[in-house]
């Protein structure tokens, strides 16, 4: 079948679908009849899809997932590297809190020691500063 035949059967099956409740009793009857002759006509080796459209419909997505083998390994690879930057997010923000403390602490040791010239003291950008960093 090639994409115009595979896309006209979903147009039929939606329309089917739809209107599905307002169809009579002889109509369903015949469509009923049509899919059993049609299914003891189908090749031995062409799977069956309607199965797992049931399948996934019965259990839902989630639950359809967990019975296939091997579903965890697949989320797992989608977990793994997100927990691997949130991991490396929150190493460098710690990183950038030690650094900040370090040249907080610098700054305090000079100013304790009285390494800083006098002039220092009397600048506004620096009183300011040292308002705004003692927070």
């Amino acid at each position: 079948m090639n994409t115009d035949d595979v896309n006209f059967a979903y147009k039929v099956r939606h329309a089917l679908d739809e209107q599905l409740d307002q169809l009579p009793a002889s109509t369903t009857e015949r469509l009923a009849a049509a899919r059993k002759q049609a299914m003891a006509r189908k090749k031995a080796h062409a799977p069956v899809l309607v199965e797992q459209n049931i399948l996934a419909s019965n259990t839902g997505r989630m639950g359809a997932s967990f019975l296939q083998p091997f579903s965890w390994i697949g989320r797992f690879g989608v977990v793994l590297p997100l927990l691997a930057l949130a991991a490396g997010l929150i190493g460098i923000y710690q990183f950038e809190q030690q650094q900040h403390i370090s040249e907080l602490a610098e700054l305090d040791v000079a100013v304790l020691s009285d390494e800083l010239p006098l002039s220092a003291y009397l600048d506004h950008g620096f009183n300011a500063y040292l308002t705004q960093s003692g927070q």
